[in-house]
């Protein structure tokens, strides 16, 4: 579910179907145990989650907050609609306050790559870069 190919730049590549959240916490938790800062690209959402993967992965972030939270620089999700994305924004503090991970979000592909690079370069969210 997780391509580790560019890490510490790392994008989820899964298909959220009924039952992937035991395969997403599982690959989470090898991430995590790499103990090095790293980046996590998701792409545009298409579906919506099941209930219960949504739970499950909602304790597991709940359990690992603090880790994930030392290791994740942070959570960009990539949203080429300009509405979506403002929405997605809008909820971050909250799901920031919650786990403990910046988010961020970004129209394209490249936007979200070059923001990871300015991340694990030493920059911050808030810093008005990429």
């Amino acid at each position: 579910m997780l391509d580790l190919r560019d890490f510490p730049v790392v994008r989820f590549i899964g298909v959220p179907e009924e039952g992937y959240a035991a395969s997403w916490c599982a690959e989470m938790d090898r991430l995590l145990a790499r103990d090095t800062p790293f980046v996590l690209i998701y792409p545009p959402r298409h579906h919506e989650e099941a209930h219960a993967d949504r739970v499950a992965r909602g304790q597991w972030l709940k359990r690992n907050r603090a880790v994930l939270a030392a290791r994740c620089l942070a959570l960009i999700v990539i949203e080429p609609d300009a509405a979506r994305r403002a929405a997605l924004e809008a909820g971050f503090p909250n799901l920031v306050r919650a786990f403990g991970v910046p988010q961020a979000a970004r129209a394209t592909a490249a936007e979200a790559e070059a923001l990871a690079r300015h991340l694990l370069g030493g920059g911050r969210l808030s810093d008005g870069e990429a």
